[in-house]
């Protein structure tokens, strides 16, 4: 019998990538263990007009593990704000991974899910909507046009939108968000560690000026023929075309039997389109033999273009920070996680959101179960008409000498009535 040997390549690939994992450099990891408030400052924006609101710290109301705890926005029509701090990086020459779970419990139909990444000194008590920030990234969910994962990043003071359009999950359950900045600006987006969208920050962001530019002294020749096809000039009019008429009497119509022409008037056939009118004539068309083309206007070199290789750096990052303004609340966020391996936040999304997605389905969908359960037990619309069923049949079985009966003859009542029926 054959004795199976291991490949050698294969070992040695996954040694390579366990010490990739080993070696990966995390600057801030959070799953909302016993004590995640030490690290976290909940910030005082809003407070003073009563309109911030409070976290919980919870499993939610389905969950695929108990003791796996996030923080949830817990009021309605409130702005949130918190944030941690963790050993100040730059990312200059290495990878950028910005990752994180957030789960919408309360079927959210307006509002936010992402989080930031901040650079330099913040306050932190005062950390809010106008606090400078350098990325942004995460779901963003507005009725039926808004439904994409945001990818804005600052640069020079100005901050930049994705140009692609990125969807994102829109149900009540967890996902896992991950953004990924290379050192040769090149990025990706992945849900649930599947891509859903790369490219190049050159490309698809408008951070720098375009390269080149149309030419703005440039106008089309006078003698450019941009017409692909002319009317063919050896095309002539057939003869008598124009005499053909639009409509003809009706050859199948009569004359009704009581139609009186004294009282009637002359009699005339109604018409009918005629067949053989072809509408007003055109010459045929031909190919333009002077065709050059469309005229496009030519590009030249931007003069206000200047190259930045820098342009995937953020030298200060230090924070890391939720804000949010949430009219209905619910939305849980964990485990946060900034590093430079991607195989890394591969490995933590699988352990935390991939170890429990399957139990968490299950309890939702049992949640649901209860709940439709539920409303079909309370929903006044059925409970009047059975009230209204009930009031029927006690009127029917009303005994003429008494004005009340016990729940016993009513119930005799109805069966004396179902059998007269």
């Amino acid at each position: 019998m054959a004795i199976p040997r291991e490949n050698p390549h294969f070992l040695g690939l996954i040694v390579l990538s366990l010490l990739a994992i080993a070696s990966a450099e995390v600057l801030f990891e959070e799953r909302f263990e016993d004590g995640w408030e030490n690290q976290w400052v909940k910030s005082d924006w809003k407070k003073d007009e009563n309109m911030a609101g409070e976290w919980n710290y919870t499993s939610g109301k389905w969950n695929g593990d108990h003791n796996d705890k996030g923080i949830q926005t817990s009021e309605d029509h409130r702005f949130y704000a918190i944030s941690a701090e963790f050993p100040e990086f730059s990312n200059k020459d290495k990878t950028l991974v910005f990752q994180f779970s957030v789960k919408h419990e309360q079927k959210l139909d307006c509002g936010g899910g992402y989080m930031k990444l901040l650079s330099g000194e913040v306050d932190q008590k005062k950390f809010g909507g106008d606090t400078p920030y350098s990325i942004m990234f995460g779901p963003d969910i507005c009725g039926y046009s808004t439904k994409k994962v945001h990818a804005i990043l600052t640069h020079s003071g100005s901050n930049h939108l994705i140009k692609k359009d990125v969807p994102c999950e829109t149900d009540q359950l967890t996902h896992v968000y991950t953004f990924i900045l290379r050192p040769d600006a090149t990025y990706s987006i992945l849900i649930d560690n599947v891509e859903k969208q790369s490219g190049s920050l050159f490309t698809d962001w408008d951070i720098l000026p375009p390269k080149k530019i149309k030419d703005p002294e440039a106008k089309k020749p006078e003698d450019w023929d941009d017409k692909e096809y002319i009317p063919d000039p050896e095309d002539k009019k057939p003869e008598g075309y124009d005499d053909i008429p639009k409509e003809i009497p009706d050859s199948d119509a009569k004359k009704p039997e009581d139609w009186d022409d004294e009282e009637d008037g002359e009699w005339t056939a109604p018409t009918i389109a005629n067949p053989e009118y072809k509408g007003p004539w055109e010459p045929k068309k031909i190919k333009n033999p002077n065709y050059k083309g469309k005229w496009k206007t030519p590009m030249i070199d931007n003069p206000d273009f200047k190259d930045d290789p820098d342009i995937y750096v953020y030298p200060k990052l230090k924070y890391v920070g939720i804000e949010l303004w949430q009219v209905k609340s619910g939305t849980m966020f964990d485990n946060v996680l900034v590093c430079d391996d991607p195989e890394y936040a591969k490995k933590l999304a699988e352990e935390t959101w991939g170890k429990h997605k399957d139990a968490e389905k299950a309890a939702f969908d049992e949640a649901e179960k209860k709940k439709e359960e539920e409303e079909a037990k309370d929903d006044p619309l059925d409970s009047d008409e059975e009230k209204e069923d009930n009031e029927d049949d006690d009127a029917e079985g009303d005994d003429a000498d008494s004005e009340t009966k016990s729940d016993t003859d009513k119930d005799d009542d109805d069966d004396d009535i179902h059998d007269e029926l």
